[in-house]
């Protein structure tokens, strides 16, 4: 409910449908964040009781409630705002006598942050924070798992520049985002400064339809915001997954829309633009994101001039 008034109608609506489906017409009431963002602080804590935060990742792009991309640091957060969510979040792990690398993820909205869950695990993430902090989580992961304590202090995390991860995914964003399994043709991944591609697949490998959709996770890193998302818009238009539809094109989408340069950012994004899916036709019609199929050389052509045209628009 928005308004007073609307409270006791709501309430009277819940019993009577709890009293009929379950014979119970208990409720609970819970507060309404709006605009809510999704933001996440990476903590890690070893045997000895040392707890350490390393910043925050923003987690808002998403659809159906399950991340696209996510970046490291948050347009929205500043020093004072970081130092009390990784306060929050270190107090958290450590009430609950946790060790290991783990996630405290918040809803974040108008200068406010709620406590979501915590995820006792490195996250697919967590490339975005390797990036900026220079630490390698894994490593540290193990170190501690053998009992070594952190070799570094809450001064010595230091941010610098901004890393983005875009998820690559086997999937149609002009389809409501379907699974689209099937045998990858051709492969080609980027290459250049601040680039970096975590994936396991090749041309020839099918990808099952069985389990998560991700093909891989290409991560830039920039000087700055502007930096990183100019990078991130190269590196996707030189990516090549032939055979399989997949969800480059809303990415390139979402490099060229305004709101997301701006950092105008929500966990309803995608739906609240509906032009980015418009762009992603677009480019589909341009030849991103195409099935490649087996020896089609002329749409191998098509595609090679239609990236070569984008880039010459970008830097004219």
């Amino acid at each position: 409910v928005e308004k007073p008034e609307e409270l006791l109608p709501a309430i009277e609506q819940c019993q009577s449908m709890a009293r009929q489906a379950f014979g119970d017409d208990t409720i609970f009431i819970e507060k309404y964040v709006a605009e809510p963002r999704h933001i996440e602080i990476q903590v890690i804590a070893d045997k000895q009781g040392n707890y350490r935060h390393l910043g925050e990742r923003e987690c808002s792009i998403q659809r159906r409630h399950q991340k696209l991309l996510e970046e490291s640091p948050s347009p929205a957060i500043g020093p004072e705002l970081r130092e009390r969510m990784g306060a929050a979040a270190v107090e958290a792990a450590r009430a609950c006598g946790y060790f290991n690398a783990g996630t405290i993820e918040f809803i974040f909205s108008r200068g406010d942050f709620y406590f979501l869950e915590m995820n006792t695990r490195l996250q697919v993430e967590h490339p975005v924070t390797e990036m900026v902090t220079g630490i390698d989580l894994v490593k540290t992961q193990i170190a501690v798992a053998q009992g070594e304590p952190l070799g570094f202090g809450q001064a010595d995390v230091q941010q610098r520049g901004w890393a983005i991860e875009f998820r690559v995914n086997a999937e149609d964003p002009s389809n409501g985002f379907m699974p689209a399994p099937g045998r990858i043709t051709r492969y080609h991944e980027p290459g250049g400064p601040g680039l970096r591609v975590d994936s396991g697949v090749y041309a020839g490998y099918t990808i099952p339809s069985y389990y998560d959709s991700m093909i891989a996770k290409l991560v830039v890193w920039g000087r700055d915001r502007d930096e990183a998302i100019q990078r991130g818009r190269r590196a996707l238009s030189e990516y090549v997954v032939g055979g399989v539809k997949t969800n480059i094109p809303l990415h390139l989408a979402l490099t060229e829309d305004a709101d997301f340069a701006a950092g105008n950012l929500s966990t309803h994004f995608i739906p609240a633009h509906p032009r980015l899916l418009k762009r992603v036709a677009e480019l589909i019609r341009k030849g991103y994101g195409l099935d490649l199929g087996g020896q089609d050389s002329a749409r191998v052509a098509a595609i090679a001039a239609a990236v070569q045209h984008h880039q010459a628009l970008g830097a004219g």
